[in-house]
């Protein structure tokens, strides 16, 4: 007896860790959120640029480890000519290549922006994915701290665009002259040692300085029982890291850093940028400087820029939730430079739409309402689908929102029950009577809905009918508009 063939095995619907779907009401708000966010940018004077999501792998930077196959912290493949290709970490690096490749066409100073999603190939985790959302904009071809100022001062009008209240940010400025000169002062020579301290430092927010000073040292053991090994610098050393990121006073950081060159010019570039903002009015409500600002890639060498929110909320268990940093930036003066072999200034501020979208939706500050969906046009008599598209097709040239339905028409319930799940405003009937008299039925679901909330009794609802009403087949584009003003609906495409 032949055995029965086996029945095929169905393949499972899943998705790969760190990434995540995303719905219309999402969508809408992150699209709300960016068109503010370029409002912003080319109020300043910036303009857009687009770039491949993938680079050539040796493009992206110095801070890629140097492996056979070079896929820590980014997706690499190799081409068929045997060339690796990674897609993009950040939006800077592939702007540095742009400008590097286009150099002599580009007015320069050159200032432009960009938005779109990077990607890293790290462990994913809550708030950590390997795909999100950037905003950026850069400054390539001035040195001038004035453009380091301007970043911040874009940065903050940005918040506030976004609905934040000024008090409920801040933008911290640090430069890395200053941390390189305490790095000259404590004696550290070896770039793997003080990388720790640097990330050590970076934790300060979070651990406060006794974290910061284990790590400092000999290491931290969490509340976990989990250790992670110090930096190993002395208690001298320890100190002075420790003032420096915790000092405001400017008499002791000219005192740490009376020997350092680099040092002093880092001090003197913060100074420049605090006289710019405090002269256009930004104060340090808005803008400070905070000597604990490191930002984690290597390529930065001057002034970094970190936006912070200070707002405090509770995740949707209960829990008192922190957003801390949502962006930031700085210069970076050796990136275009690999490519030109010259000297070429650049500064860039980043926004992470992705983890601001997701701090601005906690706070009640964006809507994530779904948005109003199309006008349903119904269809009674399967014989007149020519009709029905004509009235489809008259409301989308009156620029509204408009579809037929192409499901099976037998059973008009189940075109009401679509047309509620699409949250369509209104939708179009017309049965034969009604195309006879030269008529149509228009049925107004927002008003219906709440209708229905208030009247107790169904067959009350179904007697009254107080969101359905007939109209002249001429008026229809009229008395749809009438609908859609009555309850303000808008298209964000209209």
């Amino acid at each position: 007896m032949a055995e029965k063939p086996k029945k095929p095995q169905k393949l499972r619907a899943r998705l790969p860790r760190g990434l995540a779907d995303r719905g219309p009401a999402e969508i809408g708000a992150t699209r709300v959120m960016v068109e503010k966010i370029r409002e912003v940018f080319e109020r300043y004077g910036f303009e857009p640029v687009e770039t491949p999501a993938m680079e050539y792998t040796d493009a992206l930077g110095k801070f890629l480890p140097d492996q056979d196959r070079p896929n820590e912290g980014v997706f690499s493949f190799q081409d068929d000519d045997e060339q690796w290709i990674s897609l993009r970490y950040d939006l800077t690096a592939p702007l540095a290549r742009y400008v590097a490749e286009n150099f002599d066409s580009l007015p320069k100073p050159y200032r432009s922006y960009r938005e779109g999603y990077v990607y890293r190939n790290e462990k994913p985790g809550p708030g950590r994915f390997r795909q999100f959302m950037q905003f950026d904009a850069d400054t390539v071809g001035s040195a001038s701290p004035a453009a380091d100022a301007e970043m911040c001062m874009m940065a903050a009008d940005t918040m506030e665009a976004l609905g934040i209240p000024r008090g409920s940010y801040v933008v911290k400025v640090n430069n890395r002259k200053v941390l390189d000169g305490v790095r000259q002062a404590i004696g550290v020579t070896d770039d793997a040692q003080w990388l720790t301290v640097m990330r050590a430092i970076d934790k300060l927010d979070r651990l406060g300085i006794s974290g910061v000073q284990q790590l400092l040292g000999e290491g931290r053991k969490d509340e976990s029982g989990d250790f992670t090994k110090g930096a190993g610098l002395k208690a001298a050393d320890i100190a002075l890291v420790s003032s420096a990121i915790e000092s405001g006073n400017k008499s002791e950081i000219d005192a740490r850093l009376r020997e350092s060159e680099i040092g002093q010019q880092g001090r003197g570039e913060l100074q420049e940028i605090g006289r710019l903002v405090a002269g256009s009015g930004y104060g340090s409500d808005r803008i400070k400087i905070d000597p604990s600002v490191v930002r984690g890639l290597e390529y930065y060498t001057g002034p970094v820029y970190e936006v912070e929110l200070l707002l405090d909320t509770k995740d949707e268990k209960g829990r008192p939730v922190r957003f801390g940093s949502v962006g930031g930036g700085g210069r970076y003066d050796g990136l275009v430079s690999r490519f030109r072999g010259e000297p070429v200034p650049a500064t860039g501020f980043s926004i992470g739409v992705s983890r601001l979208q997701a701090a601005l939706t906690m706070l009640g500050k964006l809507d994530m309402k779904p948005e109003f969906g199309p006008v349903v046009v119904t269809v009674f008599d399967r014989e007149r689908v020519a009709d029905y598209q004509k009235m489809v097709a008259a409301l989308r040239h009156a620029n509204i929102r408009a579809e037929l339905y192409l499901g099976n028409p037998k059973n008009m319930g189940n075109q009401l029950k679509y047309a509620d799940r699409r949250n369509s405003p209104c939708v179009i009937i017309q049965g034969s009577d009604e195309k006879a008299r030269g008529e149509v039925q228009i049925k107004d679901l927002i008003e219906g809905a709440k209708a229905a909330a208030a009247i107790a009794s169904n067959q009350e609802w179904r007697e009254s009918r107080p969101a359905q009403f007939s109209c002249r087949e001429d008026e229809l584009i009229t008395k749809v508009r009438e609908v859609l003003t009555r309850h303000e609906v808008k298209w964000r495409s209209y």
